[in-house]
């Protein structure tokens, strides 16, 4: 495996030389935080275009912090916490929809988590013509 790479779009990390940048970009990439801080995390958002690209709990793409971090809850729930902005927008996000998938029942304070995350998302479009980037 190449020592960076990218594989249908997304991050590879291979081999035993790779840098401890290219580690810190690939935590960022599978949602692995340590500590409440993070430099690039903090600084750096995401401008969605089609979706695809931008991971729905993880990247700050919506407000100013990840949803993993404004619904902590809801992020140790989910069943989908790889999934893309793209992902979850095609299950349907909103009443009803498919996107929401957990681990076990909500209570009813959960539910009203994941109203007032749909409330976030409400009005929220993607376009298929524009490729996801940070900003």
């Amino acid at each position: 495996m190449a020592r960076y790479s990218e594989q249908a779009g997304r991050l590879e990390v291979g081999g035993q030389s790779v840098s401890w940048w290219w580690w810190e970009i690939a935590k960022i990439r599978d949602g692995i935080v340590e500590g409440e801080e993070s430099w690039f995390a903090d600084r750096v958002s995401r401008k969605v275009g089609d979706g695809l690209h931008t991971f729905f709990w993880s990247d700050r793409w919506v407000g100013d912090v990840p949803l993993r971090k404004r619904f902590p809850r809801l992020f140790d729930l989910s069943s989908n916490k790889l999934a893309t902005v793209e992902e979850m927008f095609t299950l349907c996000w909103s009443d009803g929809g498919e996107a929401w998938r957990w681990k076990c029942r909500l209570w009813a304070w959960e539910e009203d988590m994941v109203v007032e995350c749909r409330l976030l998302l409400d009005g929220f479009v993607l376009y298929s013509d524009i490729s996801d980037r940070w900003h």
